[in-house]
């Protein structure tokens, strides 16, 4: 549907290396994305404990990937790739489309319906009756929610982390974002998450009420409830299906419904 978002300024949020695609898709259905990254990626502040974690990828029966930034930095301290007796599991498909593209694996566990911890917990193999006593390595980045180890723990899994990058926020000019934005320049913001959201918060608190007032387009309801949580009013819309095309989805229907 070519141009059927022409002249939409959408905000994109994301670190720069993970931007592209979506720029690219939105210029091309006639949007006019702006890039304000709001969260960076780096090594973790200790890679030689998550180094460490993955060397002992033999005593873990289950591993697990939280997002497409754990399988491309775990890859990465992983020469030898992954062992093929060992089962994988993925909390969404773009998690799953990067191990498949960079480590030639598909996961052997993924939701079907759902990209979060919540829909991970619900699948029949991570019930306790199936999961008591195995060993779990959850590759992540620094910090982050913990239900997934807590439920896991709960059902007598042994539960570690790989913490094997962390995110940082960049070091950009604010009036990049905030000059468009006390221009009427903006239509809509994208977040991926909570702490880009808290980022955004810090950025524009000279221009809280403008902000505040501006729609959002969220990947998670976790994340448009701690929006409206901290002052948000305008339209905040959930995307139903990750990745790109869900927020392509999700801005097409809004779009055609004002």
């Amino acid at each position: 549907m070519p141009n059927d978002l022409a002249g939409l300024r959408v905000v994109i949020t994301r670190p720069p290396h993970q931007s592209a695609d979506l720029q690219h898709q939105l210029e091309q259905a006639g949007a006019r994305p702006l890039l304000f990254p709001l969260l960076a990626i780096d090594r973790p502040a200790n890679p030689s404990a998550a180094q460490q974690a993955l060397t002992r990828l033999q005593d873990y029966d289950l591993l697990i990937f939280i997002s497409p930034n754990a399988v491309q930095h775990a890859l990465a301290l992983l020469p030898d790739g992954l062992p093929n007796n060992l089962t994988l599991a993925c909390v969404g498909r773009g998690t799953a489309r990067a191990l498949q593209e960079q480590g030639g694996r598909s996961p052997d566990l993924m939701p079907q319906q759902g990209h979060d911890s919540e829909a991970l917990l619900a699948l029949p193999d991570l019930q306790a009756e199936q999961i008591h006593g195995k060993s779990v390595l959850i590759v992540r980045g620094e910090g982050g929610r913990e239900k997934l180890a807590t439920s896991l723990r709960a059902r007598d899994a042994q539960v570690e982390y790989a913490e094997v990058y962390r995110r940082l926020k960049p070091a950009n000019d604010p009036e990049t974002l905030l000059g468009p934005l006390r221009r009427g320049e903006i239509d809509i913001i994208s977040l991926s998450s909570s702490e880009a959201l808290t980022n955004l918060l810090e950025i524009g608190q000279n221009e809280q009420e403008i902000l505040q007032h501006t729609p959002l387009v969220v990947f998670h309801q976790r994340i448009a409830d701690a929006a409206r949580q901290r002052g948000f009013s305008g339209p905040i819309l959930v995307c139903e299906q990750p990745g790109d095309q869900g927020l392509l989805d999700t801005l097409r229907h809004w779009r055609h419904a004002e």
